[in-house]
């Protein structure tokens, strides 16, 4: 007996080292082949510089190229290849190439040729990305002509006073809540603070709300579209969490549910301008789901900058004495003189020193990617003179915050907020700014450019510079820190508009006396 298990135990063993060595000896050719693919993926994927071609830089990650660096902190990873090479230069960025141009004196060139590069399918990408929305039969002329139509003139005028309205009902309710009297201070923070009075008088202006007939409350709208603004740059890049899908798409819908009211005839409540969006796209054949979604993009179009601008523009006001001293003076004299002379809001048109202090604002936080796609093979003329190729299938990309915005070369102290930068001695708008000895049509580009540029542009300003006016006039505000420092930007923002905060600044205010 104890010979049999001796022989079954020995039968046993040999049997599994054989298994063993079988394995061994699969494995090393198994091996040997996924190295083979995965440097036949290595070779293939990698391409290579070809003749006036900018210079390429791959990066040392397979197919992932600089995606992540591109994706945590752009300026600082384009200002670093631009140091290395140039004004322009192509780099692998998930898969794709992107051949990145920071010479303002030759945006132009890439502006101004709808041909060869392409707007519309980047937006396409976005749209379905962020917004899960595909509108493959939209006609984005028409709706520039809309825009154009319903943001300019007589209409800009209307929209204009709408909106003062609403931001005036809204400071009043918010400080009446916050203030239980005259010399109660309340304490808030300042992104907040800006961005809801303004989103939720831009949406009671433009989509209609519980002021109107529809009954939806801006507020619900404004937190819901806080959790989506959050996520938004995560769902352009597809770098999205299981939970934060989940939460994504539970937004979407709510934000869908809550606008589906907003331009349905007459007594929505709504704008003119909205009203006849929604028209076009049932014109259009796009069913009542779509459309929802539609809304969702115009809301944020809309109203995704201004409360942030505004912000940025507060802060700085907030942390630079002089600056703030120069706008309440400006905004005074505005307050001063006579309603038989002017009405306000006209009066509000011309206030140089406002303006110069908001683009200058806007030259330190606009920082959006221009972006299009290279449909057919162009030859890329430089200011220079210089020539270079742009591939079919390749992506370029301007992004103006590197230049000009922050070109020691065009702004002096770019890093530093100057109140009076766009302004001349004599008080009149600075237009004169250069590089390399040419005087630059593009000094600062917040609202983009060409055919392309920001519609809205005007409505914006507007509502940016009514909002600073009444809170300048009818609040006492002052930061709560002794010793104050603006917060860094969320770098991750880098791309999408109007950059936001990595923290906050704690205010407090209460009612102006005289108000």
């Amino acid at each position: 007996m104890s010979c049999g298990v001796t022989n079954h135990t020995f039968s046993l063993r040999t049997n599994v080292q054989l298994r063993l060595s079988s394995l061994r000896a699969m494995i090393w050719p198994t091996l040997l082949l996924v190295a083979g693919i995965l440097l036949l993926f290595v070779l293939v994927s990698k391409r290579s510089r070809s003749e006036k071609e900018p210079p390429l830089d791959n990066g040392v990650v397979p197919w992932l190229g600089h995606a992540l660096e591109f994706g945590r902190d752009a300026a600082r990873f384009l200002t670093r290849m631009k140091d290395k090479h140039g004004d322009i230069f192509t780099v692998r960025v998930a898969g794709r190439y992107v051949t990145v141009l920071l010479d303002p004196c030759s945006y132009d060139a890439v502006i101004e040729d709808p041909l060869s590069l392409d707007f519309t399918r980047y937006a396409q990408i976005l749209m379905d990305k962020i917004f899960s929305l595909r509108l493959p039969h939209s006609n984005p002329a028409a709706e520039k002509s809309m825009m154009i139509q319903h943001f300019n003139g007589k209409s800009l005028s209307s929209l204009s006073n709408t909106m003062y309205r609403h931001l005036q009902s809204l400071l009043f309710q918010q400080t009446q809540r916050a203030c239980h009297n005259q010399t109660d201070w309340n304490t808030d923070r300042l992104f907040s603070f800006c961005y809801s009075l303004l989103f939720r008088a831009g949406y009671l202006s433009l989509f209609g709300g519980e002021q109107n007939n529809n009954r939806t409350d801006p507020t619900d709208v404004y937190e819901e579209y806080r959790k989506f603004d959050n996520l938004l740059t995560k769902m352009a890049r597809s770098t999205l969490k299981r939970e934060e899908k989940r939460t994504a798409q539970s937004v979407r819908r709510r934000l869908w549910e809550l606008l589906a009211p907003a331009g349905l005839g007459e007594d929505s409540g709504s704008s003119p301008w909205l009203r006849r969006y929604r028209h076009l796209l049932q014109e259009e054949g796009v069913d009542e789901e779509t459309q929802r979604r539609a809304l969702l993009l115009q809301l944020w179009a809309t109203q995704g900058n201004v409360g942030p601008a505004a912000f940025w523009l507060l802060g700085f006001l907030l942390t630079n004495p002089e600056a703030m001293r120069a706008v309440r003076k400006e905004f005074s004299s505005i307050s001063e003189q006579g309603l038989a002379q002017c009405p306000l809001l006209d009066r509000l048109q011309h206030t140089p020193v406002f303006d110069s202090a908001l683009e200058e604002t806007l030259r330190l936080s606009a920082a959006p990617f221009i972006t299009r796609e290279v449909v057919q093979g162009k030859t890329l003329q430089m200011a220079d003179g210089q020539e270079y190729q742009l591939r079919r299938g390749d992506r370029l990309c301007l992004f103006p915050f590197i230049s000009p915005q922050m070109d020691p070369e065009v702004h002096q102290e770019p890093q530093n907020f100057k109140y009076d930068r766009f302004l001349n001695q004599d008080g009149s708008v600075k237009k004169d700014f250069f590089k390399r000895g040419r005087r630059l049509k593009y000094y600062t580009m917040p609202w983009g450019a060409g055919t392309n540029g920001c519609v809205g542009k005007h409505f914006a300003i507007s509502s940016i510079r009514q909002f600073v006016y009444l809170v300048l006039s009818h609040l006492e505000l002052e930061l709560c820190d002794p010793d104050p420092q603006m917060p860094k930007v969320n770098a991750n923002r880098y791309g999408f508009g109007v950059l936001q905060p990595e923290g906050d600044l704690t205010i407090r205010y209460k009612p102006r006396h005289s108000h």
